[in-house]
């Protein structure tokens, strides 16, 4: 695949604390400490000549309705040139923890949203990175009923808006044969350092970054 990111283009991370591992936002510039910092680092390091910028702006707890509320700030007005999104592990988790359930219909109508309004406003390449789950602790194999219609939901508008996607839900259950769920998320969602690299990995080849990838 030929690499698709240009010259001097802007690339924005949004999405929720996988996204946002713990970056200081009184910072502008601070990637975080996981998958967004990786990949960053492999990119810039590898294609050094084509000075592209990254922007991480997840908010650990957020859903997708809640990049919808902060679309403005948070992503048209940076008028980057990709838009990588990764969200709806929340949508799903608040109905355990909160009882406050995001039906599929609810998640897929505020996802719609922020594609057409990036489409329609910023005209951005878009990454889309499915939610996945690992079954640790026991009861996340639960979750599955809630999540699956999630992660369709996110594959079906990756095909409707010709994006590119991210299949993370599969590509972490290939990994779990080779080392246990919780080597790769100890609580079944959160990554691990190895689960970060393993996200950074899958989106540099989905982007045709192949020199930057691994393995």
């Amino acid at each position: 695949m030929t690499l698709r990111i240009k010259q001097g283009d802007v690339v924005l991370f949004q999405g929720d604390s996988i996204t946002d591992a713990g970056r200081n936002r009184e910072q502008t510039g601070d990637l975080g400490r996981g998958y967004a910092l990786l990949t960053a680092a492999l990119f810039s390091a590898a294609y050094p000549q084509l000075q592209v910028k990254f922007i991480n702006r997840g908010i650990s707890g957020n859903r997708a309705a809640d990049l919808l509320n902060r679309w403005e700030p948070d992503c048209l007005e940076l008028k980057p040139d990709w838009v990588s999104i990764y969200i709806g592990i929340n949508d799903t988790w608040r109905k355990y923890d909160r009882n406050d359930p995001t039906s599929a219909e609810q998640f897929e109508q505020n996802y719609r949203r922020l594609l057409t309004e990036t489409r329609e406003r910023l005209g951005a390449q878009i990454v889309l990175i499915e939610p996945f789950v690992l079954p640790v602790p026991e009861d996340r194999k639960g979750w599955r009923e809630d999540l699956d219609p999630k992660i369709t939901v996110v594959r079906e508008l990756a095909r409707e808006f010709g994006t590119l996607l991210v299949p993370l839900d599969g590509l972490f259950a290939q990994a779990s044969t080779l080392a246990t769920s919780a080597y790769w998320a100890p609580d079944g969602v959160h990554p691990s350092p190895a689960g970060h690299a393993l996200i950074a990995n899958a989106w540099l080849k989905t982007v045709g970054a192949a020199e930057a990838a691994r393995g």
